[in-house]
């Protein structure tokens, strides 16, 4: 499988556009015209850039307006052809793309349009070109692959080819597999492109909306069966109209489209077993039974703080490492680690983002095959020298800087905590507070990394995305959008700032970079722990009391039980499945809390109708711009 990416889907000029995509590892690119346009060098000179990055121009686009015109304009239009035939040559191009018409001027008729590209490929033969045939979904009088198909069948020359385009066909809501039908040497070339589910104009839709396949709504999956079907072997390439990867790292952006392609043909290949797929060879996505640890970097006096905060909602020191700076605070099924050492990957994290979550631990089905799949997908796996009698526990980076280990609970890794930590005397007799495992872990970024996040966990692990949902800042919007697994024992929350007034933007702003935010722990009965909590000393974020008076016109909530909640600052969302409690602790550092949550019955989401609140109350927590923190 060759795969290609249009220079249109990134950001920056053809020079750096071009060393992205070679770095990100796609085979070829599609070039469009405007990017030639912008150039200042010959076409020879851009081809021979392009073979220098060891990549192929595998499509020249768009040619525009070409069936079905009357005279004069046809003569003109195939003068315009032969002259991008000319730029063609030199580029070493030997596929153009025509989208269907949409000229007013456009005559219809299928048979006048067939007449047209049997001329077309006339022409190109003796250039050596092949030209390729694209339904818009928005065509004057071809806006459907299968009119499209019967045209180039028509036409019957060797020269002229079908190009298909995931986004024009799902956005119609064709049938798919009305594809399978088409031969697959008919086929010349395969376009992807993802998208949110919107009901807008198609055209706008399409240049402002679309996405890497897996990113959004539409059954690209489908698509490329049915594609696959018809024996089609050759490029994939990715056509992205999309306003934020154009402002996006060309870079990030890149390696998000060649994950994307990797992943949509494993897809594939699973789903059509039967289909010859040149795929690269990698585990299935991977199965995840929950959080096993959450490490902090820290100095020696924030570690203090944090650790009090700790001891304060029921957690016991319960481990020192046997020869690092690393310390094992434990409550339930909830191993946090606290990092303090001077030197390697937790330090260097510590001095760029302060205080802040560096690595997740994951229980997984299979570790190695977790960072084998990881590898193939594009990630790169994490190492750092190990001290006597420490365990090397696979890893990889994570999206935003991040580590991520995976243990399996095979040989030594299933006694991490025995074989790396000494016990500390006396913490047995610590009374918890009722928490029993991470409910879920809140990432937060720039709302234009979310779909990089999301791409990477749910192409790696065997995972479902939630709807995205808006998350009310009263300095602005928060998009939030989860990733979880089948049995909620892995839940993760990605939340996108579109500005640092936010209270997530503003912790972006202060820890310099995507991290985790939040935490969230689960326990059984919320009214039992916010009461142990207290007599522990935990202080609660105190929430308004117009917060219950609206919470009591929502719900018509029993009186003795509202003023539980009210009396404990203890949250309350409910739907058809069940109910949700949330306790929040204030602010630590720039923005990072604690959430403590009961779910009952199937309650599924995340009390985002309970964000605004609580955001508003972080506000009035937090010190004065400009203050010291102490």
């Amino acid at each position: 499988m060759k795969t290609s990416i249009a220079t249109v889907s990134i950001s920056g000029d053809l020079k750096e556009k071009l060393a992205a995509i070679a770095a990100a590892g796609f085979d070829g690119i599609e070039i469009f015209e405007n990017d030639f346009l912008a150039f200042d060098g010959s076409p020879r000179e851009v081809g021979a850039m392009v073979r220098d990055h060891g990549l192929e121009v595998m499509l020249f686009q768009p040619f525009r307006d070409f069936e079905g015109m009357p005279e004069p304009q046809r003569t003109r239009t195939f003068d315009r052809a032969e002259r991008k035939f000319d730029l063609m040559g030199e580029l070493g191009a030997d596929l153009v793309l025509v989208c269907s018409n949409v000229s007013p001027l456009s005559l219809g008729g299928i048979d006048r349009a067939a007449a047209d590209f049997h001329e077309l490929g006339e022409r190109a033969a003796k250039r050596g070109i092949r030209v390729g045939y694209e339904a818009l979904a928005w065509g004057k009088h071809i806006s459907d692959h299968r009119d499209a198909w019967e045209i180039v069948r028509r036409a019957d020359h060797a020269n002229v080819g079908l190009i298909l385009d995931s986004f024009h066909t799902l956005a119609r809501r064709i049938d798919v597999e009305s594809i399978r039908s088409i031969p697959g040497d008919r086929i010349f070339f395969v376009q992807l492109a993802d998208a949110p589910q919107i009901d807008m104009d198609l055209l706008y839709w399409s240049r402002h909306y679309r996405n890497m396949p897996g990113e959004g709504d539409l059954d690209v999956l489908g698509f490329m069966r049915a594609v696959a079907a018809t024996g089609y072997t050759d490029a994939l390439s990715l056509e992205i109209f999309n306003d934020q990867f154009r402002g996006g790292s060309p870079k990030s952006i890149s390696i998000d489209g060649h994950r994307s392609l990797v992943y949509l043909m494993d897809q594939v290949m699973r789903a059509e077993p039967d289909i010859a797929i040149d795929v690269p060879d990698m585990p299935d996505r991977i199965a995840v039974s929950g959080v096993e640890f959450i490490e902090f970097a820290a100095d020696e006096s924030e570690a203090a703080e944090l650790a009090a905060l700790l001891g304060a909602m029921g957690f016991s020191h319960r481990g020192r490492h046997i020869s690092k700076d690393v310390d094992l605070w434990r409550q339930g099924g909830i191993n946090i680690v606290i990092n303090t050492e001077r030197e390697g990957f937790a330090h260097s994290s510590y001095l760029v983002h302060g205080t802040t979550v560096c690595a997740i631990g994951l229980k997984v089905d299979d570790a190695a095959a977790t960072v084998e799949r990881a590898r193939a997908l594009g990630a790169e796996p994490f190492e750092q020298p190990v001290g006597p009698g420490e365990l090397k526990i696979p890893a990889i980076r994570g999206v935003g800087g991040g580590v991520v280990h995976f243990l399996d609970g095979r040989g030594d890794l299933a006694n991490v905590w025995q074989i790396e930590f000494d016990p500390v005397e006396g913490a047995a007799e610590t009374q918890d507070a009722g928490l029993l495992g991470i409910d879920h872990v809140a990432q937060t970024m720039n709302y234009e990394e979310m779909l990089t996040w999301l791409l990477f966990y749910t192409s790696l692990f065997s995972t479902i995305k939630t709807p995205m949902v808006d998350v009310v800042d009263p300095a602005g919007l928060v998009r939030s959008q989860a990733i979880e697994n089948a049995d909620g024992s892995l839940r993760i929350t990605l939340n996108g700032a579109e500005n640092r007034r936010t209270l997530a933007g503003h912790f972006i702003a202060e820890s310099f970079g995507s991290a985790v935010q939040h935490l969230a722990f689960g326990c059984s009965d919320i009214f039992a722990t916010a009461d142990a909590l207290a007599a522990r000393g935990f202080q609660p974020l105190e929430i308004s009391l117009n917060y219950y008076d609206d919470l009591d016109a929502r719900f018509g909530l029993e009186t003795g039980f509202l003023e539980r909640l009210r009396a404990r600052n203890i949250l309350y969302d409910r739907d058809g499945e069940g109910e949700y409690f949330q306790l929040y602790s204030g602010n630590y550092g720039e923005g990072f809390f604690f959430e403590l949550t009961e779910r009952r019955g199937g309650y599924r989401g995340y009390g985002a109708a309970n964000a605004q609140s609580r955001i508003a109350a972080q506000k009035r927590q937090m010190r004065p711009q400009g203050m010291p923190r102490h």
